[in-house]
């Protein structure tokens, strides 16, 4: 390939590599992370920006492993705090089955609200925890411009900046 063809034209014009999505702003990844009452990160899973949540929330609940001091860890949460995108009723019978309280607020066009329960719905003000965990992931910039386009790179980093938010609070 000599001086007389550059670079760019070897590449294509569109952006790609594994997990990326079109959204409204261009083309993205979809973090779904699942944090613990004091907002480290359990869970993590990433997908291209097209899907819905719903579709990715049981994927999202396989991912988590905490340890125990003894015997197997633990696989699944007793309750899970989501905002109004995971307003499903067909999801919260399939985790109802597996044992897993979803609190969800219902979306307000949604005149059937089968199993809404004003007293479970105030843990939902612990929702501000999963927000400020997506802030503390917002501080890397290499994880908000994303520049890797394998996605085992780009899950490192972002497996690295979860180890690193787990140490800067357990210390």
């Amino acid at each position: 390939m000599g001086r007389d063809l550059p670079g760019w034209q070897l590449c294509s014009s569109e952006k790609r590599g594994s997990a990326v999505g079109k959204t409204k702003r261009g083309k993205g990844t979809k973090w779904m992370v699942l944090v613990d009452g004091q907002g480290l990160p359990l869970g993590v899973r990433l997908e291209s920006a097209s899907p819905h949540e719903v579709t990715l929330a049981e994927a999202t609940l396989q991912e988590v492993s905490v340890p125990r001091p003894k015997g197997r860890p633990r696989q699944k949460p007793e309750r899970v705090i989501a905002d109004t995108a995971y307003d499903s009723d067909p999801l919260r019978q399939r985790l109802k089955k597996r044992g897993i309280e979803l609190i969800a607020p219902y979306r307000e066009n949604n005149r059937q609200r089968r199993y809404e329960d004003g007293r479970k719905l105030r843990r939902y003000k612990r929702r501000w925890i999963v927000e400020r965990t997506n802030s503390w992931l917002g501080q890397f910039r290499r994880l908000l411009v994303r520049h890797e386009h394998l996605l085992s790179t780009y899950r490192a980093f972002f497996y690295l900046a979860c180890f690193w938010i787990t140490l800067r609070h357990c210390l």
